[in-house]
């Protein structure tokens, strides 16, 4: 995937993994039920960080607009929302062995990291990543396939 990528890697989604290696039967599509699962709640929460709360996943706010460029938007566009493409372009892919959520989209980045090293006044905005929420639905996700609830 170009662009930028946030990968989840953890001594706990790999703790769970090994957990259900113990188990009979397929693990292999038990792991990557578990991985797309997992994705889905990142990408979810990294479209709801977008669309709606316009924070970091550490929930820091994001820079506003500048006065000038605020003055080229049109009503309804909003900080990483002008057309959507951002938004419609996260995504989630997942493997056995990881979960990886980002876009495609080549400025997807600078909006990320933000547009100093590139020569770009644009503030980062980071939208990817693993908020405190996240890591608890995926601790639970992870218990829930561990013990039977989820397949």
């Amino acid at each position: 995937m170009a662009g930028v990528t946030y990968t989840l890697e953890s001594r706990s989604l790999d703790q769970a993994l090994t957990g259900l290696a113990r188990w009979s039967g397929s693990i292999a599509a038990r792991r990557l039920a578990l991985a797309g699962a997992i994705g889905a709640v990142v990408e979810s929460s990294t479209r709801r960080r977008i669309a709606d709360e316009k924070t970091a996943p550490d929930g820091t706010p994001w820079a506003p607009w500048s006065a000038a460029h605020g003055a080229t938007r049109r009503p309804g566009q909003s900080i990483l929302q002008g057309e959507n493409d951002l938004l419609d372009s996260v995504q989630a892919l997942s493997s056995a062995a990881e979960v990886q959520v980002g876009s495609n989209l080549v400025y997807a980045a600078i909006h990320q990291m933000g547009g100093e090293d590139v020569g770009k006044n644009i503030p980062a905005r980071p939208y990817l990543g693993v908020s405190a929420a996240d890591e608890r639905d995926i601790r639970d996700l992870a218990a829930d396939f561990l013990f039977g609830g989820l397949s």
